[in-house]
């Protein structure tokens, strides 16, 4: 069906995931994903931190991140709860892959070269869900963000 005049215009702007400690997952979705940090909105009970990837080659201003946040594709936003990080008896979150709550099942991640990727994230020490020679689906691994989410791995062009 095409779109109408009325759709045309919409695009997937953001997925929203809650987090336990901000500083752990900032840090991996910043350092290991390589993912920019678009904008942090702060209130009395939680922070929304919205990140993206910047292909244009360009330092953005945060002028420039503030204004693309809702105008762009492809956005991650992080909620946390202030004291998640602090409380001893907090138990995470559901990451929608097991019950109760499934659901929810992840979010991917497009790579140029998926091995090297998959080496760089073992180097790294990040937590494997399913390694590239686990399973029937050799071209695709998943890993775990610190919260326990699914980060699906994928080439840019899938070979099947």
């Amino acid at each position: 069906m095409p779109r109408t005049t009325e759709t045309a215009s919409y695009k997937f702007n953001h997925t929203m995931i809650r987090i336990k400690d901000p500083k752990v997952s900032l840090a991996f979705y910043q350092d290991i994903l390589g993912m920019d940090l678009l904008a942090e909105s702060k209130f009395s009970s939680f922070t929304l931190y919205f990140l993206a990837f910047n292909h244009d080659g360009k330092e953005l201003t945060q002028e420039e991140k503030d204004k693309s946040r809702f105008s762009r594709e492809g956005v991650l936003e992080l909620t946390h709860n202030h004291g998640t990080e602090s409380d001893p008896d907090f138990q995470g979150y559901a990451s929608g892959n097991s019950d109760p709550g499934r659901g929810f099942g992840h979010i991917a991640i497009t790579v140029d070269d998926i091995e090297k990727a998959c080496e760089r994230f073992e180097k790294l020490g990040v937590q494997f869900k399913k390694r590239l020679t686990d399973g029937t689906m050799k071209n695709i691994a998943f890993i775990l963000d610190p919260d326990g989410y699914w980060v699906e791995i994928v080439p840019g062009i899938l070979k099947v």
